[in-house]
């Protein structure tokens, strides 16, 4: 079973907690299947508490990195040892071809997470999108198109920073 993850990165503190029982819940459904793989971007955030839980629930890591510069240019001194340890950790890093990140690159993220998942599990408030493209609601809309299940995560009490 491979799953997914797209979600928020501006979750509040208090809200981090939440979110990780509830993926821990969503995980543990899925852990009992043989072969969990999780297949994350690793921003801050939703998708980095997903890779976590994929580790500690015996799953592989698969992590999608959207562009060249993505690493040295977009993520934060505060989160780059948590991004770091998770690549380190992952059975598989893929880079894409872009060389800076963007709006491009983001998309085709979102495409190589779905064409790899069983399933989408989307740490969502369930607004719609933003307009910019390459966000949680963007990818939630694309993965129902494609008739990817779908698995909303937004815990009572989550809320966005």
């Amino acid at each position: 079973m491979t799953l997914a993850v797209t979600g928020h990165m501006d979750l509040t503190e208090d809200s981090v907690p939440l979110v990780r029982a509830a993926l821990d819940t969503v995980l543990r459904r899925h852990s009992a299947e043989a072969g969990l793989v999780g297949v994350s971007c690793l921003a801050r955030g939703s998708d980095a508490l997903f890779a976590e839980a994929v580790l500690a629930h015996g799953g592989r890591l698969v992590v999608v990195v959207p562009s060249e510069d993505y690493r040295r240019d977009h993520v934060g001194a505060d989160h780059a040892p948590v991004f770091d340890r998770l690549a380190a950790a992952a059975d598989e890093v893929v880079v894409l071809p872009y060389r800076t990140a963007g709006r491009p690159a983001y998309d085709a993220a979102n495409a190589v997470l779905l064409q790899r998942a069983d399933r989408l599990v989307a740490v969502w408030n369930g607004e719609p999108p933003s307009g910019m493209g390459g966000g949680t609601a963007d990818a939630v809309l694309e993965a129902r198109e494609a008739g990817l299940p779908v698995d909303v995560v937004w815990p009572e009490g989550a809320r966005r920073g």
